[in-house]
């Protein structure tokens, strides 16, 4: 007789069949609860029944995650294991990322930071007009403050500027492809100028050049009939006071010094629009004003300068004695290109870049003829490769497709040809024996086109790298963008030192470099004695180095064997340009190291005027409401 079970059934329980849930939570069953186990099987619930409170305390040492069963006793060792991580790692990183910290330590400048300072104090040397007090150049005092004076229609005169080299003539044709190509390193490498502290000085520089070119035309009219070419000349071999007869400081001159006005100058007149468009965008983060100044003289400028291009030969230099000897321009067409590149990035008119891009245009300036070796030469005569770098920039970074991608795409390939030329293996040019390269065929004044095509190598590169391009193809061989940076450099070693004859060729730089520079202010002494035309012959003729170091300057170089004549008679070799200078300088900052950090160039600056090339994507229309 069984007892009675009043929910019905008996009290067996049947184990026939177990569910994967059972198999999981038997697995662990506590020891109580077998030991309380006799003859049956307990579920859970008929343990709350049956174990004794001494069971259901031990059970209760557990806790139950699902298919574990955890001791109370190690949960709680994790629990406290976490916070005490937390305390010790976790916290402390939390406090310390909340501290505001001092940025790293810049790395300490490399040589070719130290040889920018330097080469950028040449143009401090060659300023003329009234000097400001903080100039730094102190054998050097107020100079030129009556040129201009036969210029009636400039109001002022032709004070300021720059003395294009050892002599005292202010040529603005090669003054005004210097100021463009500082605003061009301005505008792609500002990041570096300023890490190696040197930002403002390179824009005052600039502004001394613009403020000058704004002078020698009417540059707040819309259009203009003539410009002025250059202030004082020189004949060859003449036996007049002239700047070239005389070996004067510029501080004592008392020779005529002429203004050159000229009604026809579509080279000189690009140029100048040129140099005033890129240092508009120089200026335009923190000097608007002036910015747009210098954009509306440009826009003048160049309308001046392509308002009469029917004779081709109209060159600004053509039939005139005092300028064709030292900067005689052979072509136009490079500068309308050029200018017409500076002129969309300034303005962000279209015009320009259609004028800039119109095969007939790159027809006439023979953009495209490989089989002149000399039009892949960067120069103050030759703008093209520079020109093809600025529209290759334009389809590299925006890529602004038809109508512009047929001339670009051109340009672009023309400039990695250019490129490929530069390097050694290729053939192209010679070199000397030292390692460098002879762009100007071993002529006189070789480093001014050194440096310059090391700058549009550096460039390049820099652009590549930018846009995540390792390289390109020279024929059949894929090139890496180091080799360019390795030729760029290859050629700022020779010139710092690295060469034959161990010699720097940048004035003040390393213990050894050239002391009898072809300088008229560098030569003569700094005093109170006024010398006459003649009378500073002693001081050219003499063999003591020169009493005023003119650091920075970069002489002209050695000839095709490496060889060097330091002597002032030698003006090929130790004369200093002013373009030679913008030169070394816009090459020095795009190589260095000092704030590479923080990007290779500046993609965005030079578009900041640019209108977007394709129209925006119309908002979605406005919800149907009945």
């Amino acid at each position: 007789m069984h007892s009675v079970n009043h929910w019905g059934g008996s009290f067996d329980i049947t184990t026939d069949v177990a569910s994967e849930d059972d198999d999981c939570r038997n697995t662990d069953v506590d020891a109580g609860a077998l030991s309380a186990r006799q003859h049956h099987e307990l579920d859970e619930t008929q343990q709350g029944w049956l174990l004794s409170p001494e069971g259901a305390k031990k059970r209760s040492r557990h806790v139950d995650l699902g298919c574990v069963v955890v001791k109370r006793k190690v949960l709680r060792w994790a629990f406290w294991g976490l916070v005490a991580g937390f305390v010790l790692v976790g916290l402390p990183v939390t406090v310390y990322k909340s501290i505001p910290h001092r940025p790293p330590r810049p790395p300490p400048p490399d040589r070719y930071a130290e040889a920018l300072h330097k080469a950028l104090l040449f143009f401090n040397a060659q300023k003329s007009g009234r000097i400001p007090r903080n100039n730094g150049i102190p054998w050097r005092g107020d100079s030129g403050l009556k040129d201009g004076s036969d210029a009636k229609d400039v109001k002022g005169g032709l004070v300021g500027g720059y003395y294009d080299a050892g002599d005292n003539i202010k040529f603005h044709f090669p003054m005004a492809f210097s100021m463009t190509l500082l605003s061009w390193s301005v505008i792609e490498y500002s990041a570096k100028y300023k890490a190696v502290e040197e930002h403002d000085h390179v824009r005052e520089l600039i502004k001394w050049g613009t403020d000058y070119l704004l002078r020698t035309f009417n540059s707040s009219a819309s259009t203009i009939g003539h410009v002025y070419a250059q202030v004082g000349a020189a004949k060859i071999k003449s036996r007049t006071p002239d700047d070239h007869y005389c070996w004067n400081r510029p501080e004592d001159m008392a020779y005529p010094r002429p203004s050159l006005a000229v009604s026809s100058a579509p080279d000189l007149g690009g140029e100048i629009a040129a140099a005033l468009a890129a240092a508009s965008i120089a200026f335009r983060d923190d000097d608007d004003a002036y910015s747009k100044k210098l954009v509306r003289s440009a826009v003048t400028m160049f309308e001046f300068a392509t308002r009469d291009w029917a004779d081709e030969h109209a060159t600004y230099s053509r039939h005139r004695p005092e300028v064709e000897p030292f900067y005689n321009s052979t072509s136009y067409w490079d500068e309308y290109v050029w200018a017409a590149a500076w002129m969309y990035y300034a303005t962000g008119n279209a015009s320009y870049v259609s004028f800039a891009t119109d095969p007939r245009l790159a027809e006439r300036a023979r953009a495209f003829y490989d089989d002149v070796l000399d039009f892949s030469v960067f120069s103050w005569d030759n703008k093209l490769p520079g020109a093809g770098l600025l529209l290759s920039r334009l389809r590299m970074f925006l890529n602004p497709g038809y109508p512009y991608e047929q001339s670009l795409v051109r340009y672009h390939m023309e400039t990695g040809l250019d490129m490929c030329k530069y390097l050694r293996r290729f053939g192209a040019f010679n070199f000397t024996g030292g390692g460098l390269a002879l762009f100007n065929h071993g002529r006189g004044q070789p480093l001014q086109y050194v440096v310059a095509n090391s700058f549009l190598a550096a460039l390049f590169a820099d652009y590549m790298e930018a846009i995540n391009v390792p390289g390109w193809y020279c024929g059949p061989n894929f090139m890496p963008i180091e080799d360019l940076r390795a030729f760029a450099k290859s050629q700022l070693n020779y010139i710092l030192g690295d060469n034959p004859r161990k010699t720097s060729y940048v004035v003040g730089f390393g213990n050894k470099y050239p002391r009898h520079v072809h300088h008229r202010g560098a030569s003569t002494p700094h005093s109170r004695v006024k010398y006459s035309c003649t009378g500073g012959y002693r001081w050219r003729d003499t063999k003591k180095a020169d009493p005023n170091v003119i650091t920075g300057a970069m002489v002209g170089g050695p000839d095709r064997n490496d060889r060097f004549n330091d002597s002032r008679m030698a003006f090929g070799h130790t004369e200093p340009t002013l373009v030679g200078n913008a030169g070394l300088v816009a090459a020095l900052v795009a190589i260095t190291s000092s704030g590479r950090g923080v990007g290779a160039v500046d993609k965005n600056s030079m578009f900041s005027a640019v209108q977007p090339l394709f129209p925006a994507t119309p908002p979605p229309p406005p919800v149907w409401k009945p």
